[in-house]
């Protein structure tokens, strides 16, 4: 399978052609129509993932808020099924509420189709969402495959029966001509092929299995042989269901037919939870009989025995085994006496993977990296959930920090710390640095008492084992909490050691962060330092290619622009920062930074067009159902300030009517891309040509710096010039762009040739 290319769902595009069930499936979108929750049950390989994903391919056009499959099979704990159904609709898990109330905010003013597929593992976590969110969501319809049905009121069941005789030898015919070209059924092989298909109880997974054969057998060949499979294993079980003998016998026959290594193969694949990547086959199947050379071999020749499914995850290449066959190969794997072996691999692979995406963070391809995050998650929680190596387990989970804070997942990565931290109370690195992670998940979801608790432990902990970058980001985290408390003083205190010590130690990105929270504090001081502050954090940033803390240092560089009253560069430096938050989801920061620019916007004029900046970050501060004061007081009054503005311009239901008409976005993305043809483009302030009537506010030093900034000259070139430290230039020119309001010696070099009779 591969993603389809539609602007709402995640409904997967399939690589074979969908056979038969024409009245199936006129009849399931039938009862989809009528009733809000349907269940489609039925034997294993008989085909209701398939049908089910046909229902939604089609009904795509009938659901303007989309299709969304999620994909149970990987779920082992009953307690994550909201997560996978949160994960799959691009719903965050803020861990600050159940994920269950979070996606009943997102879906009470949407009406999409929501496919929960293979349920039957985790009927009653499944009964419980359906009825959670049907109830909060009067236009929400669900489809759910599953062996038997869930069991609550208002659902309506469908059996899926295997496939009439006919459209079983089409079946038959189209997945064997797919490997082998000229296979046709004639009058001559008709009477044997509808008794192979028979003999298969016309199910699906069976048939196409069995055609994957006939590419070096004669229908005739596989008929005998199957007869020969299924008469032992008829003698052999008198409990199992027909349809289970036969799926059964099928398999094995199949498994027999692999070669020895093509089935070692099967057998090792079966330890991933879900998809996989070649790179992570190769690493954990290779060895002790597999050469590494040989996977892909080996998995293409899977492939064309239907035992291994190509797939693929945002444009990424994997694989997957249909989970009966995963079963299979997974007792097969117990019998060998490889499991743990296989498991220990597992395990190794996606710590290594995971440290490695942590340690290449700061640069280009963050987005990439959380792509594949995404994409690995299943086994990664796998790994987790095993924990056979506490101190392994803690270094994943904490490995895994980006993926929990910026990939959405901090609820369950709050879980997975705490966890890993209590399974492992021994002071080693690997808890001083979890210890720093699950202060930082803390800070982000306010939980300030839990995240000062885990600091105190991770400040100990780096003294007693003499890392001093972890004690230095240990500090940085403090400051944090500082600014969250008001405390703003002492926040510029402890993030300006930690960002120069941080700077020293070579983590310039870790000191970006340090610089922008000091920013904020400076800002809300009235420090003329702050624009100083932001520039250094952008400078940082750009010079690593860092997207996402250079969004964040624009956004707060606009921030500081705004309040000095420069709104060209305020408007400039929040479009750029939405232009690099593309593609990472992040509901809140987009939020916020949609609300700046709808106050920037208002303080130009452009009261209409910032009442739809407003509606599109109420939008999606409905959607995690967070409000504004969860990022401080200043940011409600700021907010109130400008949203009164826009009322007594435009009157109160022209607001309510632009308000309206700015919301209604299925996303950050889409949210970005409509404010940014919705702000208006920033223009430059004017220049004043004649001189101001005030008195200068400079000294007489700072109109001598301020003559020589004109003539071009650096700070030290200027120091050098009057005799200065080159310290006291830098501040000269600081305190100079603080007062005049200015952002660039440019513009102190305008006001000076404009103002130069004043001046003087």
């Amino acid at each position: 399978m591969t993603t389809q290319a539609t602007a709402v769902g995640n409904v997967p595009a399939a690589l074979t052609t969908f056979v038969g069930r024409e009245c199936d499936l006129a009849e399931v979108r039938r009862r989809l129509g009528a009733t809000r929750l349907l269940t489609l049950t039925g034997a294993g390989g008989v085909g209701k993932t398939r049908l089910a994903l046909e229902v939604a391919a089609v009904s795509a056009t009938d659901f303007a808020d989309g299709v969304w499959l999620v994909d149970l099979a990987p779920v082992r704990d009953p307690a994550l099924v909201a997560n996978a159904t949160a994960s799959a609709l691009g719903v965050p898990d803020l861990g600050a509420r159940p994920v269950t109330d979070q996606l009943a905010v997102f879906l009470a003013h949407r009406g999409p189709l929501i496919v929960l597929d293979n349920c039957e593992h985790l009927v009653d976590a499944c009964a419980e969402l359906a009825h959670a969110l049907l109830s909060a969501s009067p236009g929400l319809r669900i489809l759910t495959t599953s062996r038997r049905a869930l069991g609550i009121f208002g659902e309506h069941v469908s059996a899926v029966l295997p496939l009439p005789l006919n459209d079983a030898v089409e079946l038959l015919r189209d997945r064997a001509a797919a490997v082998r070209p000229e296979f046709q059924v004639t009058d001559h092989n008709r009477a044997q092929v509808q008794q192979l298909c028979e003999d298969l109880d016309t199910l699906p997974l069976a048939i196409e299995l069995a055609a994957s054969r006939l590419r070096t057998l004669t229908v005739g060949e596989a008929a005998r042989r199957l007869a020969d499979r299924f008469g032992l294993l008829a003698s052999g079980s008198r409990v199992a269901r027909p349809h289970q003998r036969t799926l059964r016998g099928l398999i094995d026959w199949s498994y027999e037919l692999c070669t020895p290594a093509e089935r070692l193969l099967w057998n090792r694949l079966s330890v991933f939870a879900g998809a996989f990547g070649l790179d992570a086959a190769e690493a954990v199947c290779a060895g002790d009989g597999i050469g590494r050379e040989e996977v892909l071999d080996l998995l293409d020749r899977l492939v064309v025995q239907s035992v291994v499914l190509p797939t693929e995850h945002e444009g990424m290449p994997r694989y997957r085994l249909l989970e009966t066959l995963r079963q299979y190969g997974r007792e097969r794997l117990a019998e060998s006496g490889e499991e743990q072996r296989t498991l220990r691999r597992h395990d190794t692979f996606y710590l290594a993977l995971a440290e490695h995406i942590a340690d290449s963070w700061y640069g280009p391809g963050q987005h990439e990296s959380l792509a594949r995050l995404r994409a690995e998650h299943a086994d990664l929680r796998a790994a987790l959930e095993r924990g056979c190596d506490p101190q392994a387990t803690l270094a994943l989970a904490a490995a895994l920090r980006f993926h929990w804070c910026e990939g959405g997942f901090l609820g369950e990565g709050r879980r997975w710390l705490d966890r890993a931290l209590a399974a492992a109370p021994e002071p080693t690195p690997a808890r001083a640095r979890a210890l720093w992670v699950a202060a930082w998940v803390a800070v982000l979801q306010r939980d300030h008492a839990t995240a000062y608790r885990w600091l105190e432990e991770a400040g100990a902990l780096g003294e007693q084992l003499d890392d001093p970058v972890l004690c230095t980001e240990v500090q940085s985290l403090r400051g944090t909490l500082a600014l969250f408390s008001g405390r703003l003083e002492e926040a510029v205190s402890l993030l300006g050691e930690a960002a120069a010590a941080l700077v020293r130690a070579g983590e310039d990105i870790e000191a970006v962060y340090a610089l922008i929270q000091m920013a904020t504090a400076q800002s809300h001081l009235g420090d003329p330092r702050t624009t100083q502050t932001c520039r250094q954090a952008v400078a940082l940033a750009e010079a690593h290619d860092e997207r996402l803390a250079r969004a964040h240092a624009q956004w707060t560089l606009g921030y500081d622009a705004w309040r000095r009253g420069d709104l060209a560069e305020a408007s400039l430096m929040i479009r750029t920062a939405l232009e690099n938050e593309r593609g990472f989801n992040d509901h809140a920061r987009v939020a916020l930074m949609l609300d700046e620019l709808a106050w920037v916007t208002a303080a130009a004029g452009h009261h209409t067009e910032a009442g739809r900046l407003l509606g599109a970050a109420r939008g999606l501060w409905q959607d995690i159902g967070m409000p504004i004061a969860a990022f401080g007081p200043h940011m409600v009054e700021q907010h109130a300030q400008c949203e009164e503005e826009i009322v007594r311009t435009l009157g109160r239901a022209a607001y309510e009517t632009v308000l309206a008409e700015g919301g209604g976005h299925r996303g950050p993305d889409e949210a970005i891309a409509y404010a940014l043809r919705t702000a208006p483009e920033p223009t430059a302030a004017p220049v004043p040509t004649a001189p101001a009537p005030a008195p200068s506010p400079l000294t007489p030093r700072e109109r001598d710096v301020a003559a020589l900034v004109a003539e071009g000259l650096s700070n030290r070139q200027i120091a050098a010039a009057l005799g200065l430290s080159p310290r006291t230039a830098d501040r000269h020119v600081e305190n100079i762009l603080g007062k005049l309001g200015f952002a660039s010696r440019a513009r102190i070099a305008s006001w000076w040739t404009a103002n130069q009779a004043t001046a003087s």
